[in-house]
């Protein structure tokens, strides 16, 4: 598999989420900036803090995502040391993973890849292991086959 690929296709599927969560951000302020005044004043503080609440839960997936673009800058598709860590993909008998950023599974070049966080239950159960570890996915032992 192409990592290099890979780690490009991730980088496009975090930039198509960023620009889907700004928008969103911008869609909710612009509906907090029209609430006109009414004769119901609560009516139109009401609606101008929802509006609000909505951009900045918008602002912070901006902002997850936004990070997570960040590391995956940081992965150079270099790293291998037989050792997986940040930046490995793993063939396994359950399939590819991806250790980066969470955004699950994918379609890449007719596979699937699972992309996880080193933080996540199985992106942690993954962390330190080389060809031939042995570790837990979906509630079985699973085998790696590669690292790189």
């Amino acid at each position: 598999m192409n990592k290099s690929g890979l780690i490009a296709y991730t980088k496009e599927l975090l930039d198509e989420r960023m620009q889907v969560a700004w928008a969103a951000m911008e869609a909710a302020q612009e509906s907090a900036n029209d609430q006109s005044k009414s004769s119901m004043g609560d009516k139109y503080e009401t609606s101008r803090s929802m509006g609000q609440l909505d951009r900045s839960m918008h602002a912070r997936q901006y902002e997850q995502i936004r990070q997570e673009r960040f590391l995956l800058d940081r992965i150079t598709g270099n790293e291998s040391s037989g050792r997986s860590a940040i930046g490995s993909l793993l063939e396994t008998t359950a399939g590819w993973f991806f250790i980066s950023v969470s955004i699950g599974v994918i379609k890449f070049e007719d596979e699937t890849v699972i992309v996880v966080s080193s933080s996540s239950p199985v992106g942690i159960s993954l962390l330190g292991k080389e060809k031939g570890s042995v570790f837990r996915f979906q509630n079985k032992e699973q085998k790696i086959i590669s690292v790189s």
